[in-house]
């Protein structure tokens, strides 16, 4: 996570993504559709927010991606952003890695590659918040959360503790920002969700308007 595709000059999203293989991806939604199906949704979900949302002229962005390996292999990938591995940890570890190069200069914001509903307007709003506050949020509709973002280095013990993938994630990652004296906190008020099973997956169709 050393290389220049994170060297904190500007404000920077980063796309957290995993290599659309399948079986490795949306294990989930492979139940149902099968591994090439669901795979194919990855790909999909991914090409849609890398072409939403990369070059942008606020900001630049970078995607980290897992296996770290795979940011070398450019046939996975849908679009040729610049890509660095998201290196050891779990997801916590991982995104704490990140958001601690976060500067008042440069503010980092981080979002998953499977929310079909992020706009450009979405991550201007963050970027526009760390202006303000310490760390930013985008509340997610299953009590996780889509986005997080840093003007400053964060607490080491951020994501202590927390519950991934279920309903108290988002609560668990505030109840370790100490209140009155900790870092300053803003919520997105959008609620957006990822496509993760058959029925996010029903719902992403329907505001889409494919019936299928």
């Amino acid at each position: 996570m050393t290389g220049p595709a994170m060297a904190p000059q500007r404000p920077t999203l980063v796309i957290f993504a995993k290599a659309p293989v399948p079986g490795r991806v949306k294990t989930r939604l492979a139940r149902v559709l099968g591994d090439e199906a669901a795979c194919a949704v990855y790909r999909g979900l991914l090409a849609g927010v890398l072409g939403r949302l990369d070059r942008a002229p606020g900001w630049r962005t970078v995607m980290a991606v897992t296996p770290d390996a795979a940011a070398d292999q450019p046939g996975l990938w849908p679009a040729a952003t610049p890509r660095i591995g998201q290196g050891p940890g779990d997801l916590g570890a991982r995104m704490l890695r990140v958001l601690a190069r976060a500067a008042p200069e440069a503010p980092v914001v981080v979002v998953g590659s499977d929310i079909p509903g992020i706009e450009l307007s979405h991550i201007g709003a963050a970027f526009a918040a760390l202006a303000q506050s310490d760390l930013v949020f985008g509340p997610a509709l299953d009590g996780g959360f889509w986005l997080v973002g840093a003007g400053t280095p964060p607490p080491a013990g951020l994501f202590d503790r927390v519950r991934w993938s279920s309903p108290d994630t988002l609560a668990d990652t505030l109840a370790n920002v100490a209140p009155g004296c900790g870092p300053r906190v803003t919520l997105l008020p959008d609620r957006l969700e990822d496509v993760d099973d058959a029925e996010s997956c029903r719902r992403f169709r329907d505001r889409a308007g494919d019936q299928r």
